[in-house]
């Protein structure tokens, strides 16, 4: 938010320089981001001073020049050779001596006075019209003075041009209540009064306000209190259009507002004063004379000030005419009911409304306006008459307005203080420090905070409404800190702690470990949003739309659900990528995930149906490696995912042939395995559906992984890692071909050889699977390679083969095997 340094001196009353204020800011939490100096004529006129031609004689050599000696307070008058047609003696000017650097008419380049000859006759210095000073745009003649202007006076000076300090500040979202030059001088107050130093704030005085007669009553209804608690108004008649004087111009464009005109510029000035939005309606425009405050139906077309026409929705509260609606109430006005160059009568709105029903307009038709942005936070609710006045006010001084109205005032339910509770002790352990309770007291009092009772340390407060933070003991503690100071609580010489604890296994760890290993291997990390589309689970029966986590105020429609899977977020990764012509991709995830189970909604516990899990996702795509110029391009695959699994799943001691495969029956996958641990499934692997795919326009396959990682985190608490010495005899390698039922898989095979050779075998593989016309039907071979070592002696062959018999024997007998030849 930006502050105007001049604008805020008119509210406090100290003499702090921008610097020192910027400090104090920054000290009660009101952190400053920036602090700009403000010229009010660039170039600030340095060298510029007031002059009286003392002579006027016409140039020898010109039709149109003069020569002339100016009086500029230093003693020897100043020879200057001017053009101007009004230039003549006596005349009281603004001169600019030599060395002067001027910006004409604003401009980026400057122009600095020197000493010259202008057809033979010296000239020091320059006679200015107001554009060549930048302080105006006529170029009719030199700027003539008032008689009683005296010679060598700064024109800075006589023109009363002060230069301003632009202050800002990162307003948080829970201190709407600074977010106005009102609001920032009261906290500098506050943390002034505290520490025993002058200063106060001024309010601006509307004791003014009278009611000059009643030519326009417009009457107002509220049929939506719940959405408008508070509903102001009054007509001023008789105004007059016009540019708003430079004073206001210059505060609005301090706030980052470009001036308009008189009438919507009261209404922004006091938006930024006050911290209270306003509107304002031509009368003329108000069908009825009756102001509706109401909701309209689904779908109601409505043209807002920008041009463009919004279906409105059932929850839009709107400000209607008798006629029609006018303007989304604490969002954005109608085109058709606002200030024009035409409006004589104006009906001026100041109200409070619900914060959550701004917000969910806003949100609903992506609009973000100054009047929004302090409704949805919450605005002071006894501001909204005290603004209007002095809005009315300045319409009457600035615009020659009438008051034609009392003040319409609908507040069923006046807003009260906060009252609670504070125990000073748990806050001085909130702090860090026993805060002494005379300066509690200043402090509070300087916050305008009541304290109602006091008993034994312990305080019952009243907050005043307008600070909406301050609800509990925590907020109070932290008003207490910044006031006082964080930078005045000491910090110990000793800290006592304790040490860290962290479960083991400990997930986070785990977490890094995955994360370092995979980017190793060539994969990049993402991170998307958890919020996704409800239209992705649609017909889906692996995750049916009906168990989504659905928003109650989405952002938009494309982020209405929490995601039930890590799948589509990564596909959006990837068709982002393919789109840019980046399709060579592997990618992983670590993510929560969540699921609405409606059957436990009637457990008595809130959250039963509510479950979140934390996963794992993985994708590769495109080619399996980076082209280079010694191997040749190979596409990824299912292995190519499979194969980065089981080393991620070895790095954390699981033996990915121990786990059990059994095929995976989901419509997220076209082909799938669902490996499984102890009967509990530790991840489904596989290729994208078709269908998935083409959701994203892609054409090329993806392969996708995805992972409970706690279930892999409690997988890893059994397992140890130990070492120990090589062995000093040698393994023993044997191959055997052996052919089967297409249904016998590997897995099954190597459980039925460690069961048969416990004592020698180390390792059993894979090295080729067959499968075709030369073999019997509905049958397959496997060849699979034996590892056998004695870690006592060296095996012989003896030893060897009777192993090796033992293996062939139980194949035959449990799996229906036979050894090929």
């Amino acid at each position: 938010m930006n502050i105007s340094y001049n604008w805020l001196k008119r509210y406090l009353d100290t003499d702090l320089s921008a610097e020192q204020l910027a400090v104090i800011l920054t000290d009660i939490g009101l952190e400053v981001e920036g602090l700009e100096k403000i010229e009010g004529v660039r170039g600030g006129l340095e060298g510029v001073v007031v002059g009286e031609v003392l002579t006027c004689e016409d140039h020898p050599d010109s039709d149109h020049l003069h020569i002339t000696r100016v009086d500029v307070g230093e003693g020897e008058p100043l020879p200057i050779v001017c053009g101007a047609a009004n230039c003549r003696q006596g005349l009281k000017v603004l001169c600019a001596k030599v060395g002067a650097v001027l910006y004409p008419d604003g401009a980026e380049q400057e122009f600095r006075i020197k000493r010259s000859k202008i057809r033979g006759v010296e000239s020091l210095g320059m006679l200015c019209a107001e554009d060549e000073l930048g302080v105006g745009v006529s170029h009719d003649g030199i700027m003539e003075l008032p008689a009683d202007a005296v010679p060598g006076t700064p024109a800075r000076d006589f023109l009363g041009i002060e230069d301003d300090y632009l202050i800002v500040i990162g307003l948080t979202p829970n201190r709407i209540d600074a977010a106005s030059h009102i609001g920032v001088a009261r906290d500098v107050a506050a943390y002034l009064k505290s520490k025993g130093l002058p200063g106060g704030v001024r309010m601006p005085d509307v004791s003014a306000f009278t009611v000059d007669d009643h030519a326009l009553e417009i009457g107002v209804t509220v049929e939506c209190p719940e959405a408008a608690p508070r509903y102001a108004g009054v007509t001023v008649t008789g105004c007059r259009i016009g540019p708003s004087p430079e004073w206001m111009q210059r505060c609005l464009r301090a706030a980052g507002i470009h001036p308009k005109n008189n009438l919507v510029d009261i209404t922004n000035f006091v938006l930024f004063e006050l911290g209270q939005p306003l509107h304002a309606f031509d009368a003329r425009k108000i069908g009825g004379g009756r102001i509706v405050v109401r909701t309209c139906e689904q779908g109601t077309p409505f043209t807002t000030l920008d041009g463009v026409e919004r279906r409105l929705a059932a929850d839009d509260l709107m400000i209607c005419s008798a006629e029609r609606p006018m303007c989304i109430a604490g969002v954005f006005g109608g085109l058709d009911s606002g200030i024009s160059d035409t409006t004589t009568d104006v009906f001026i709105e100041s109200a409070y409304f619900n914060p959550v029903w701004v917000r969910k307009t806003a949100r609903r038709h992506a609009l973000n306006t100054d009047a929004s942005f302090r409704y949805e936070r919450g605005i002071d609710p006894n501001m909204q008459v005290y603004a209007l006045k002095r809005a009315a006010l300045l319409m009457k001084e600035l615009a020659g307005g009438r008051i034609s109205s009392e003040v319409i005032d609908l507040n069923p339910a006046p807003a009260k203080e906060f009252v609670f509770e504070a125990d000073l002790r748990r806050i001085d352990a909130l702090i860090g420090k026993p805060l002494p309770r005379d300066t509690v007291r200043t402090i509070l009092a300087a916050l305008e905070i009541r304290i109602l009772t006091e008993r034994d340390d312990v305080l019952t407060v009243a907050v005043p409404p307008y600070r909406v933070d301050v609800r509990r003991e925590a907020d109070l503690a932290e008003e207490l800190l910044r006031i006082y100071g964080y930078n005045n609580v000491e910090v110990p010489e000793r800290v006592h702690s304790i040490l860290s604890y962290a479960p083991k296994p400990d997930r986070d760890r785990l977490v890094n470990i995955a994360s370092d290993f995979l980017s190793a291997g060539g994969f990049t990390e993402i991170m998307s949003n958890s919020l996704t589309k409800a239209a992705y689970y649609e017909g889906l029966v692996s995750y049916p739309a009906d168990r989504c986590v659905r928003i109650l105020n989405p952002l938009s429609a494309d982020l209405g659900v929490m995601r039930q899977t890590l799948l589509f977020s990564m596909m959006e990764a990837v068709q982002l990528n393919v789109n840019r012509r980046n399709g060579d991709l592997k990618l992983y995830e670590f993510g929560n995930c969540y699921a609405y189970d409606a059957e436990k909604t009637d457990t008595g516990d809130a959250l039963a149906p509510y479950v979140e899990t934390y996963r794992l996702g993985m994708a590769v795509t495109g080619l399996a490696e980076p082209q280079s110029w010694n191997t040749r391009p190979v596409q990824a695959s299912f292995f190519t995912l499979r194969a980065a699994a089981e080393k991620l799943l070895r790095r954390f001691g699981i033996d990915p042939l121990a786990l059990d495969a059994e095929p995976l029956q989901s419509d997220l996958f076209g082909e799938g395995i669902s490996l499984r641990l102890n009967g509990r499934e530790l991840l489904q692997i596989g290729v994208v559906a078709p269908r998935i795919r083409r959701m994203f326009d892609l054409k090329q396959e993806v392969y996708f992984l995805e992972m409970p990682f706690d279930q892999l985190v409690r997988a890893t608490r059994k397992q140890r890692i130990a070492a120990e010495e090589p062995s000093r005899f040698p393994e023993v390698r044997r191959d055997l071909a052996l052919l089967v039922d297409r249904d016998v898989t590997f897995a099954a095979l190597r459980r039925i050889a460690f069961a048969a050779e416990k004592k020698l075998l180390r390792n059993v593989t894979l090295f080729d699977v067959y499968e075709g016309d030369k073999l019997p039907e509905g049958k397959k071979s496997y060849a699979l390679s034996f590892v056998l070592e004695d870690r006592t002696r060296t095996l012989d062959e003896r030893t060897i083969e009777r192993a090796m018999a033992n293996l062939t024997a139980r194949f035959e007998q449990q799996a229906g095997a036979q050894v090929r030849a």
